[in-house]
């Protein structure tokens, strides 16, 4: 979910990924002046150990934690659904793990992105990496339209204004899919 807001994000500003000083691809959505750069990046390590990436990045660019917002999915949180907080646990995901490690602090923004737990019959890792069900992916394209707003607004506003408009549990787009916010 994350490289699929990372990539909503790139379309939007007509830009395209790039190698990075990093395990990680980059794409530079405002000009290069170092108070208004902008990047995303996607990690190419494994996501258990994304904050290897994250963490050298962030040395390069002369990045401090307030300045990051990671995005990833969430198995707790039913399709569709966003949650974002200015820090706290891995909630079980080892991608966030690894960031904290890396960074030696969980005091990073994040944005969750749900995916459901799936058919309780199913391993849930295969869910995870699974294509969504017809009937999902309406819902999961607004989930990502709506998460790559929230991005661009934590990079307008702060992580409190995402929490605030994104957290609640009506944000979660119609049943055609389409977001009930704009």
């Amino acid at each position: 979910m994350g490289f699929r807001v990372a990539d909503e994000l790139a379309r939007r500003a007509g830009v395209a990924f790039e190698s990075a000083p990093a395990d990680a691809l980059v794409a530079r959505l405002r000009p290069p002046a170092p108070a208004d750069a902008v990047l995303v990046a996607k990690p190419l390590t494994m996501m258990n150990a994304s904050g290897e990436a994250v963490a050298a990045l962030c040395r390069y660019y002369r990045l401090g934690v307030e300045d990051l917002l990671v995005v990833a999915d969430d198995v707790n949180l039913p399709v569709g659904r966003l949650r974002a907080r200015a820090r706290g646990s891995a909630g079980g995901h080892n991608g966030f793990k690894s960031v904290a490690q890396h960074l030696g602090t969980d005091a990073f923004a994040r944005l969750r992105v749900g995916v459901g737990r799936g058919d309780a019959r199913r391993d849930l890792a295969d869910h995870v990496l699974a294509r969504f069900d017809g009937d999902e992916q309406p819902i999961i394209d607004a989930a990502i339209v709506r998460a790559a707003d929230a991005a661009a607004l934590f990079v307008d506003e702060g992580i409190g204004s995402v929490m605030n408009r994104f957290n609640s549990a009506e944000d979660t787009g119609t049943e055609d899919g389409s977001s009930d916010k704009s």
